[in-house]
């Protein structure tokens, strides 16, 4: 029998409870590999928890950031778009982003490249401008097959 998911222990350390409308939240997360706007969540938890509002989503997913459990998108398309943080399930990745039709392709070719590369600027960055750099998000904008 599988052990509880591995965000469980996040809420525990931080001092929050895992309620039902959290589970639900991180239940839908789990199940796309589509990085949903907090309206195309809130849409797929409500069809099954009624009583879970809008309102609660946005507060929830804010939560869900803070913890590390999900990380936060802008594309450049007018939304906020989440998806889960890498666990063992999800590898490091990052994106390629259709400037005319919104689609965004997970990518992991290269990263052993990038993260050597990227390790380096952040180490010169840090030291240069005494800047504590916690993370970094690389997309790539432009048209995909469907739009070139």
């Amino acid at each position: 029998m599988p052990g509880p998911p591995w965000w469980y222990g996040r809420f525990q350390d931080a001092g929050y409870r895992l309620t039902l409308p959290r589970q639900a939240i991180l239940g839908t997360l789990s199940r796309t590999s589509k990085h949903l706007s907090a309206e195309e969540i809130y849409l797929s938890v409500h069809r099954a928890y009624p009583a879970v509002g809008l309102t609660t989503v946005y507060r929830t997913l804010e939560l869900l950031v803070r913890l590390g459990i999900i990380s936060k998108f802008d594309f450049g398309d007018g939304r906020s778009r989440y998806e889960l943080t890498t666990s063992r399930q999800r590898k490091h990745h990052h994106h390629l982003i259709c400037s005319r039709c919104g689609r965004v392709i997970d990518y992991t070719d290269f990263i052993d490249e990038e993260t050597e590369v990227l390790g380096k600027i952040e180490r010169v960055l840090s030291q240069k401008y005494n800047f504590r750099i916690n993370n970094h998000r690389l997309h790539f904008y432009g048209l995909c097959d469907k739009c070139k």
